[in-house]
């Protein structure tokens, strides 16, 4: 525990889980209604909280996914209680946590340069993009609870830096959501999620062998969210996601630095059409 005479850092509980993606919220992140749940199925070790004289001011997730890599988010320092060295203390308790992992997080642009002071660096932009799609089924396209786990699991990890199947299984059963996978003779070529939020719809992940497969995925998905805002996170690396948001009539509103502390993980950066969430990778 890292304490001082007035502060302390503890593991969260799941109230308060709950109360970070509030903050989240209030800080315009537009968190999803269920997102508490999802995110403490990923590491219930991995959320930290900080409190001042009995009242928590400070929040940060620092999740292990398995012993190679971890990822932080939720890093929220309550307003009235910024400049006093909190927000410091409960990153440094969330990098020891984290240890000798690769650890990546999802940036504001302009705090790049702190992050590297900690040892990250950049790989490459994440860019927001949003806007209403027009949705249409797809015959391809059924529900992800009915492909067999373990393949919908081998999937996510060709487009993720580890292992999450306590995290797959939550984010793709939440309620408000539809979770859809693409299968091609027999095998999976794209799945996503769609999840109600506090505003509008956000897509992640949307991982697809092609623009083919990521397009007939985004149009069934937004045909379940009739009308909605849809929100889509996108890898500037991947030239065929930025160029589907455009085609689709989105617009850039909002971008993130990818950073790590070790190289880039080895992953099929060109499958990744939208990314999971900001705050869990």
């Amino acid at each position: 525990m890292n304490q001082s005479e007035d502060f302390i850092v503890r593991t969260m509980s799941a109230g308060e889980v709950a109360m970070s993606v509030e903050w989240a919220a209030a800080e315009g992140w537009n968190p999803g209604h269920h997102d508490p749940h999802c995110f403490r199925a990923a590491d219930p070790d991995g959320f930290f909280v900080g409190v001042w004289r009995g009242e928590p001011v400070a929040c940060l997730a620092a999740v292990a996914y398995d012993e190679g890599f971890g990822f932080i988010g939720l890093y929220i320092v309550k307003p009235g209680f910024r400049g006093k060295g909190f927000g410091m203390r409960i990153w440094q308790h969330g990098m020891r946590y984290l240890g000798e992992r690769n650890i990546g997080l999802d940036g504001v642009v302009a705090q790049q340069a702190n992050y590297r002071k900690s040892g990250f660096r950049l790989a490459y932009r994440n860019i927001r993009y949003q806007g209403r799609v027009n949705g249409i089924g797809c015959a391809h396209a059924a529900a992800a609870a009915d492909v067999p786990f373990e393949q919908l699991l081998a999937y996510d990890r060709q487009c993720f830096p580890a292992a999450r199947a306590r995290f797959v299984s939550a984010w793709i059963a939440q309620p408000d959501a539809v979770a859809l996978a693409t299968a091609d003779a027999g095998r999976i070529a794209g799945y996503g999620v769609v999840r109600r939020c506090k505003a509008g719809c956000k897509i992640g992940p949307l991982f697809a062998d092609d623009a083919d497969v990521a397009t007939g995925l985004l149009r069934a998905l937004a045909a379940s969210m009739p009308g909605e805002i849809i929100v889509l996170d996108v890898p500037e690396t991947n030239p065929a996601a930025v160029a589907l948001a455009e085609r689709h009539g989105m617009t850039s509103v909002f971008e993130t630095a990818r950073m790590y502390t070790k190289d880039a993980p080895a992953m099929a950066i060109e499958r990744v059409f939208g990314v999971t969430s900001f705050e869990l990778g």
